[in-house]
């Protein structure tokens, strides 16, 4: 995993006890503050209800943050496709193409919040049919193509985009999977990237090997290609100096964040009990990381085994700790797990390996070099003594 990617996935996720405005400028601090770090990408979210993810569009945001940062790429995480009429959503992405010089990356979904749906009148069980079959439309769009298509919800009549696409040869996409292969389907079929929001819930973790399989399977049924390298997993984590740190932090707003997913989101990923108890079943479950680097380390690699590969990893984002904390644990994540699977450290290693081994040698030259000149001194003095008319 030498080339892995780190990024964050920011749905985001904020208590209803707090200042929303002062929470949002909290979530652009955070990318500004990744992009300090060298974080390859942020990912924002798309959701219309329940009270905790509070970015209703991930294109305005992007277009702040784009202006607020220098390298870091910014990804749509994810627009939900049933919701909008395809022609708009391909035609804002490629506007955005252009405002980030490149930076934009496309991530699509079905939309995850039932409630969502059920505002609007759509069905939940035909999100994911209308999210593939937007894909089919909105992804020739975005390479240039001309498009009619009628659907018994949108119809496109010669459709076009007005400009080119910025990055060559057009904007990255990637769909959306959990533990259905939805997803994976609609990725293979349409030659897309893959991102696997619940790779480290139970059931997305012991997905991860059979969507990839189903990934590549209908990509050569319809004769695409996907790749490793855009296929990117998601989970929570919180790192500090300690394990015994990291718990303490995370009692500021660990309980807040499964009361989320417990009482309103129609997720199942909160275990039940108190403080304690879903501190241990998160982390033994393997649901998240609450602790040091080496932790940390540990996930990836466990992720990387039961994969069998993939291109990026990106911390699902959450207000676990205070700001302060939660800036920390990007901080130690990037200073000491990130050079770990990016090499960044591999000739620094073998350089301090090879002078180690030669060090004997050097400090005799070294030693040759000091008494070399202590010798001449001593010549040049008893060379001015016989010449000092004195």
């Amino acid at each position: 995993m030498s080339g892995l990617r780190f990024g964050t996935f920011i749905a985001p996720f904020h208590p209803v006890d707090e200042n929303p405005g002062r929470a949002l400028e909290r979530d652009m601090e955070l990318v500004q503050w990744l992009d300090q770090l060298g974080y390859d990408e942020a990912w924002i979210g798309e959701h219309h209800s329940g009270g905790y993810e509070i970015i209703a569009s991930p294109e305005i945001f992007i277009a702040a943050a784009a202006e607020r940062t220098r390298h870091i790429r910014l990804g749509t995480g994810v627009v939900s496709l049933s919701y909008h009429h395809p022609l708009m959503v391909a035609d804002r992405i490629m506007q955005l193409d252009w405002m980030t010089r490149g930076r934009v990356m496309f991530g699509m979904g079905p939309g995850a919040l039932p409630s969502d749906a059920f505002m609007m009148g759509i069905p939940v069980s035909e999100q994911r049919e209308r999210m593939d079959e937007a894909i089919g439309v909105i992804a020739p769009l975005l390479k240039g193509e001309t498009v009619s298509h009628e659907s018994d919800w949108f119809t496109l009549s010669e459709a076009r985009l007005q400009m080119p696409a910025f990055t060559q040869p057009h904007v990255e996409m990637c769909v959306a999977s959990q533990v259905s292969p939805s997803g994976a389907r609609a990725a293979g079929k349409h030659g897309l990237g893959l991102l696997s929001i619940g790779a480290t819930t139970t059931g997305g973790f012991n997905a991860l090997a059979m969507n990839w399989e189903i990934c590549e399977g209908r990509a050569a049924d319809f004769d695409q290609q996907v790749h490793r390298d855009q296929w990117r997993l998601v989970g929570p984590m919180h790192v500090a100096e300690t394990r015994e740190q990291a718990i303490e932090d995370v009692r500021f707003g660990l309980e807040k964040w499964l009361y989320y997913f417990r009482e309103i989101a129609a997720l199942p990923l909160a275990p039940g009990g108190d403080f304690e108890s879903a501190v241990d079943a998160i982390t033994s479950s393997g649901l998240a990381v609450i602790g040091d680097p080496d932790d940390a380390a540990a996930q990836l690699e466990r992720l990387e085994q039961q994969s069998g590969g993939f291109g990026a990893f990106l911390m699902m984002d959450h207000n676990w700790a205070p700001f302060a904390e939660k800036k920390r644990s990007y901080e130690l994540f990037a200073r000491y797990v990130i050079p770990r699977f990016q090499s960044l450290n591999d000739k620094r290693e073998d350089s301090m390996k090879w002078a180690a081994s030669n060090r004997p040698t050097f400090m005799g030259a070294v030693g040759s070099a000091i008494q070399a000149e202590i010798q001449k001194h001593a010549a040049d003095l008893q060379k001015r003594g016989e010449g000092d008319p004195s």
